[in-house]
């Protein structure tokens, strides 16, 4: 036993550390490689920023999506490394030439191997300049040397920001309750060409009517929605925007300065907080772990709200410890919990704001209950059409609620899909005009009405004012932070600017956000990493 255990050891030791490297950084460049394609060819417009920031925050992240990114890049490593053992056996094989031959050079002699005619050496300088092009690769492909060129700096949102502790808020007398339901990925493009989509047929028909029925904000003379500015186009992003006003900017210097310090934006006042403010008990449900993005840490540092996530669910016993489905469980799940939480607080006598962020159609390809009629050839329309049927179901649930009459409910999207292959799967004729997606929204129950809502140009952060005075709020001046109460018939920043302009501005460096929004936090992450470079330097 102890002959053998020698043996392999010799063995190893004859293993030089150039070929283990050589094959660690060819297996790494692959890696990199592939990954930078997954995400390519999965999502549609995902930044550098959203990627620092997901990963940075990435606990309670949907299994599936994982498995996606490690199925499709293992088998193309292993598939470039078969190729590689192929060609190599070929050469041995077919190479009808000495195994090797010598070269003298200034009286000393090179032996050149010609069945393996890389040495080790000669392999791991290749495999550095593979590392080097795979590097260069990602950096093109995802956009990072735009990302760490936002050193500009800019006062624009110094200048047009409007601090809502400023701003006189007015509660009304009689308090309306809010239900604010987040649909993960619900655009515009999903309703039928005849009321502003871009689908021949509906995907979701009842959320067509329910917007055609009540207020829905448009950027055209029907059915429509809203644009999605910079720092707003991921979930966490697209929830700050539209209850803070403002994007969620991801300075170079670290993202995790949103997680794991209990204070998130920290200069936000927001809207749970104005509500809270005014005697509002705030909550939030979500069927995924509330961890992932630090939303809990945003819905509980700004409005004290409860979270009741997928972790409180098993918990609370409402399902097994063992149980994970999608991003925890699912939709289904979600609006029946909800039922019987809504049943419990509405017997409080405070006001409330009940906030829910659904996701069986979250990229890619979502998760298709069961349950769900499937009238599309694409799993991941059939999501949204499900999603269109639980949604009205749970609406209907509502009006037959006592509390109903006293409750607005504002429905929105989080964010555009940023499933790539969506843009594939539209049913508009060929040479129907280019079709601009917008996010979602109507407001059921508003306390203020508006026979204008039609041709407006907006983003996600007007939906933060708007949300306040659909419940009856006066908003002195009818802006906060960056967005404008659409009831008021004012001129917004998107209109102003367009898109283009609006999302250079934000993009910029601002000590103003640095300093004021991100607050102490950012201080202590800039603090903590100068201390580390100064205790760095005084090591060398």
């Amino acid at each position: 036993m102890l002959k053998k255990i020698k043996k392999v050891l010799n063995q190893l030791k004859k293993i030089k550390i150039s070929k283990i490297l050589f094959y660690l950084i060819l297996t790494l460049s692959l890696i990199l490689v592939f990954v930078c394609l997954y995400i390519q060819e999965s999502f549609y417009n995902v930044t550098v920023e959203q990627l620092i920031y997901s990963i940075r925050t990435a606990t309670g992240t949907s299994d599936s999506m994982i498995m996606g990114g490690v199925v499709y890049v293992m088998p193309r490593v292993i598939f470039i490394y078969l190729i590689l053992l192929v060609l190599k056996v070929l050469w041995k094989h077919f190479v009808k030439i000495k195994s090797q031959m010598n070269i003298k050079i200034k009286n000393k002699i090179f032996t050149i191997s010609l069945i393996n005619p890389l040495n080790n050496i000669i392999k791991l300088i290749l495999s550095f300049l593979v590392l080097f092009f795979s590097i260069y690769y990602v950096y093109i492909s995802l956009g990072v040397k735009d990302y760490l060129s936002l050193n500009q700096k800019g006062t624009f949102i110094e200048d047009n920001y409007v601090n809502p502790e400023d701003v006189k808020i007015t509660a009304p007398e009689k308090k309306q309750n809010l239900i604010y339901i987040y649909v993960e990925s619900l655009e515009t493009s999903l309703f039928s060409n005849e009321n502003g989509g871009d689908f021949q047929t509906s995907v979701i028909p009842n959320l067509e009517k329910l917007a055609s029925d009540n207020i829905n904000f448009s950027n055209t003379d029907v059915l429509g929605g809203y644009y999605v500015p910079y720092g707003t186009n991921w979930t966490v992003a697209g929830i700050v925007g539209s209850t803070a006003g403002i994007p969620l900017k991801v300075p170079a210097i670290d993202a995790d300065l949103y997680s794991g310090y209990g204070e998130f934006l920290p200069g936000a006042y927001t809207l749970g907080e104005v509500l809270e403010d005014n005697g509002y008990h705030n909550y939030m449900m979500l069927g995924s772990d509330a961890t992932f993005g630090g939303r809990g840490d945003y819905f509980k540092y700004h409005g004290n709200y409860e979270v009741y996530d997928y972790n409180y669910a098993i918990k609370q016993h409402w399902i097994d410890k063992d149980y994970h489905v999608w991003w925890g469980y699912e939709d289904k799940k979600l609006f029946k919990f909800a039922k019987a939480k809504l049943l419990e607080i509405s017997e409080n006598d405070e006001p409330f704001n009940f906030t829910m962020l659904t996701a069986d159609t979250h990229a890619t390809d979502g998760y298709l209950d069961a349950s769900c009629d499937t009238p599309f050839d694409e799993q991941y329309l059939n999501t949204f059409h499900c999603a269109d049927k639980m949604l009205s179901d749970f609406i209907d649930w509502l009006k037959e609620q006592d509390f109903y009459e006293d409750t607005t409910i504002v429905i929105t999207g989080d964010h555009l899909t940023m499933q790539k292959d969506y843009m594939n799967l539209y049913n508009t004729p060929d040479n129907a005009p280019y079709y601009e997606r917008k996010v979602f929204n109507t407001f059921i129950n508003s306390k203020v009405k508006t026979d204008n809502y039609h041709n407006i140009n907006f983003t996600t952060f007007d939906i933060y004012p708007t949300t306040l005075a659909a419940l009856g709020f006066e908003i002195d001046g009818n802006r906060l932070g960056f967005g404008y109460n659409l009831f008021a018939k004012q001129n917004t920043l998107v209109n102003e600017l367009g898109i283009n302009e609006l999302d250079t501005e934000l993009s910029k460096v601002s000590d103003f956000y640095n300093d004021y929004i991100l607050g102490d936090t950012y201080n202590k992450m800039k603090n903590i990493e100068m201390e580390g470079q100064l205790e760095e330097k005084n090591k060398n």
